[in-house]
């Protein structure tokens, strides 16, 4: 019994330390699968991450191709009324070649006098209503509503831009 228990105690003593190794390394596994498992969840995190961050930068680049391309278009199309005002103007020339000085200034004071024209037309109906209220005791502030209302205002602006706006920044 002695040679039996002295067997057991040396089994114990032997096997004991190999069995609490298995255990040990059972649990070090076990912890080293986790750890691969939460790197691994943090790699995708960060992939999917990286990859809004370059869907972000891929729409930064696509904005910017878009602004480029608008941009482009507009100085296109800039050019194109810049040439189409040349072609006016040396078509308008080439009209004026060969004639008289009288039908030169015939043909420079259409416009101004259309326009003078129609000034006048307005200041006479203005002038003329105004009359007609002051006689007939309307009152300042409606008469003024009266003859400057909004048609008036649009058509005056028209005129003054015409002559005064556009053309100063074509010169």
């Amino acid at each position: 019994m002695l040679t039996l228990l002295s067997t057991f105690i040396s089994f114990l003593m032997g096997g004991l330390p190999k069995l609490l190794d298995f255990f040990q390394d059972k649990s070090d596994k076990s912890h080293e699968l986790k750890l691969a498992q939460m790197q691994t969840e943090r790699e995708l995190q960060l992939a999917a991450a990286g990859y809004v961050a370059q869907q972000q930068i891929e729409a930064i680049k696509l904005d910017e191709i878009k602004t480029q391309t608008e941009a482009e278009n507009k100085q296109a199309l800039i050019g194109a009324q810049q040439a189409e005002i040349n072609a006016i103007y040396a078509h308008d020339a080439a009209l004026g070649e060969g004639t008289s000085k009288w039908m030169k200034d015939l043909r420079a004071s259409v416009r101004p006098v259309i326009t003078y024209g129609f000034f006048f037309l307005l200041v006479a109906i203005d002038a003329t209503l105004a009359y007609k209220g002051v006689t007939s005791g309307v009152e300042f502030n409606v008469l003024a509503d009266q003859l400057w209302d909004n048609e008036t205002q649009a058509l005056f602006a028209a005129i003054i831009t015409f002559h005064f706006g556009g053309r100063a920044f074509g010169k």
